[in-house]
C-alpha cells in the first residue's frame, strides 16, 4: 500500500527525512511519532506528493510517485482521506454541506449524495446536527464531521495528523474509536500524534522517528518519548 525505499528529504541545511524505509499494508493502523520537528511532517507531505524526496522511492497504491503526472496525482489525492488537528471545515457550510461538498468534488449525483451523507453523520453519531455551523458544533462534533468529510468517498488510506490535538481526553477517546472503526473496514490509518495515552491504550503498530530517522518500528508499540 504505502513503500518508503531509501527516501531522504533535506530542507536548506536541516535533515527532515533521512534514508527512510517502510512498508505499509493495505489495513494497517500506523502511529507515527516523535519529538517536534523530527520528521513526521515530511513523512505525510511526501505520502500525498505535496513535497518531493531528494532521493529515494515512493510507491502509494501500486503507483510510483515520481513518475505521476499531475493528473495522475489528483487521482490519487481523491483515494486519500485527510484529517487535521483545526478540523478545516468551511464555515460558511453546514455539517450536511461540508460533507456532501467532497462527494460533489469528485461529481457525485445528488441522489447519491442525499443517500450517503445522512448515513455517514448516522455512524459518526452527528445525524441530528446536519443543518448546524461549525461555529454551533463542539471541538468534538466538529472533528467528527472531518472525519465523515474525510471517509465518504470510502479512500484507501486516512491520513490523520494530529487529530484529538484540541481535545479534551474523553472527546480524543471517542475519536480515536471512531477512526478505529474506519479502520476495521478496510481502510489503511496512518496517524501522527503526540498523544502518549492514546498510542499506549491502543496498542497499534507504531513507527517513531527523530531527527529524520526511523528509529523504531514496532508491531505493538509505545509512544516511548519524553517530549
Amino acid at each position: 500500500m504505502i513503500d518508503f525505499k531509501n527516501v531522504s528529504k533535506v530542507y536548506a541545511d536541516i535533515v527532515a527525512l533521512k534514508n527512510a524505509t517502510l512498508h505499509i499494508d493495505q489495513g494497517d493502523f500506523v502511529f507515527v511519532v516523535g519529538p517536534t520537528g523530527s520528521g513526521k511532517s515530511t513523512f505525510i507531505k511526501l505520502i500525498i506528493k505535496e513535497i518531493e524526496p531528494d532521493e529515494g522511492e515512493i510507491i502509494v497504491d501500486g503507483k510510483n510517485l515520481s513518475k505521476m503526472s499531475n493528473r495522475d496525482v489528483a487521482m490519487l489525492r481523491r483515494d486519500i482521506g485527510m484529517v487535521f488537528q483545526d478540523f478545516k471545515l468551511l464555515e460558511n457550510k453546514t455539517v450536511f454541506e461540508n460533507v456532501s461538498f467532497a462527494m460533489e468534488v469528485v461529481h457525485s449525483t445528488k441522489r447519491a449524495i442525499n443517500r450517503q451523507v445522512p448515513q455517514m453523520l448516522s455512524v459518526m453519531g452527528i445525524d441530528d446536527k446536519a443543518k448546524n455551523y461549525p461555529s454551533e458544533l463542539s471541538a468534538g462534533e466538529q472533528q467528527r464531521v472531518a472525519i465523515a468529510r474525510a471517509i465518504i468517498n470510502n479512500p484507501r488510506i486516512l491520513i490523520a495528523d494530529e487529530p484529538t490535538g484540541n481535545l479534551d481526553p474523553d472527546t480524543a477517546w471517542e475519536i480515536m474509536q471512531l477512526i478505529e472503526l474506519v479502520n476495521k473496514r478496510g481502510t489503511t490509518v496512518v496517524m501522527v500524534t503526540h498523544a502518549k495515552d492514546i498510542v499506549n491504550r491502543m496498542n497499534k503498530r507504531v513507527v517513531a522517528i527523530d531527527q529524520g530517522e526511523i528509529i523504531r518500528d514496532s508491531r505493538e508499540g509505545e509512544y516511548g518519548f519524553d517530549d
